[in-house]
């Protein structure tokens, strides 16, 4: 096959014929974490079984049951994974199954036959006391609660937030910039402002609080005392004095950028 929009298929295989076995979970857990070329477990076969037909089973080895035993959560447990398990060869002529794999290369794509299923099975654990203790405990480790009220010996001494956001960071980098500045007397303050407003008609308030060093809230206060705020072009956003305290002629000047 080919194509941008195709993927490959590798049918080499196609002719070798491969086991579907059905396990539970406790076994494939075991076998996924069992280290490379060690032995899982052995098949045998009772041909001398009820009604004359063959009887199947399914032993763990003895290696798989004593890596499940020295977990932590089963050191001290009065319970274990079963050794023994029943075999059951199920039909499958009315069904053609085939196992697919992806190649292990990250950069190819496509599937990979690795056979066709001729015989399906399932491993069944034998139903006694142990294997129904065993399944009492899964049950009660699926239904606890994922969150659970816990009792403090002692108060917190306090909780961080994990992120600021960007707005509440620039706001408190402000007021501790702000409770760092002194107020100055009202008359000093108006000096600077008047001894600016020589210099230039127009100011933006950053800017006069740059020249001043005053809050910005008490810097306010003063401002619309003595002075207009712009809400219009050119000058929109901008501060100048009111008529009745300018000492120099009004001049189409340009605004001073900060």
């Amino acid at each position: 096959m080919s194509g941008s929009n195709t993927s490959e298929l590798d049918i080499l295989n196609a002719s070798r014929g491969v086991w579907l076995v059905k396990v539970p979970k406790y076994m494939a857990n075991e076998w996924q974490n069992a280290p490379s070329m060690s032995e899982l477990g052995r098949l045998k076969i009772n041909n001398r079984g009820p009604a004359g037909r063959p009887e199947i089973f399914f032993d763990l080895s003895n290696e798989v049951l004593e890596r499940a035993k020295a977990k932590p959560e089963s050191k001290n447990s009065d319970t274990h994974i079963p050794k023994e398990h029943q075999f059951v060869i199920s039909d499958i002529s009315h069904q053609h199954l085939a196992v697919f794999s992806h190649p292990k290369d990250d950069r190819s794509s496509g599937l990979i036959l690795e056979g066709n299923v001729v015989q399906k099975g399932e491993c069944r654990p034998t139903g006694d006391n142990n294997y129904m203790r065993l399944k009492a405990k899964q049950m009660e480790k699926a239904n606890k609660p994922q969150r659970t009220v816990l009792k403090l010996d002692q108060t917190p001494i306090s909780y961080l937030p994990v992120s600021h956001h960007k707005v509440e960071v620039m706001n408190e980098a402000k007021r501790k910039a702000e409770g760092k500045r002194s107020r100055e007397e009202k008359d000093k303050v108006m000096e600077m402002l008047y001894q600016a407003f020589e210099k230039h008609q127009y100011y933006y308030s950053k800017d006069l609080e740059r020249i001043t060093k005053q809050p910005s809230s008490y810097l306010k206060e003063i401002l619309k005392e003595i002075c207009v705020y712009n809400t219009k072009n050119p000058h929109k956003n901008m501060w100048e004095l009111k008529p009745e305290y300018r000492h120099y002629e009004v001049t189409d000047e340009k605004p001073e950028q900060g």
